[in-house]
């Protein structure tokens, strides 16, 4: 379950790191989840409107590893 404050986002990005998080992995990947956790903490993240992986790119910001890793497979599995 994503944290309350963002239950109706997907994507949350980290303005210290550029980063940008799945928030549809929290609670089913640890390591997400710890980011996410300590991120909310720090109050130092974003949100962006349209909620979009495209428009966090379109701020500079880039996928985490477990996310960047998740897009390839989907953009691979449009190309076949």
């Amino acid at each position: 379950m994503k944290p309350s404050k963002f239950e109706h986002n997907r994507f949350l990005g980290d303005k210290r790191t550029l980063v940008v998080h799945d928030l549809d992995l929290y609670g089913k990947d640890p390591r997400v989840t710890e980011a996410v956790d300590e991120l909310v903490a720090s109050e130092r993240f974003q949100t962006f409107g349209p909620d979009t992986l495209a428009e966090a790119r379109n701020r500079n910001y880039h996928p985490d590893p477990e996310l960047h890793a998740i897009v390839k497979a989907d953009e691979e599995a449009e190309m076949a």
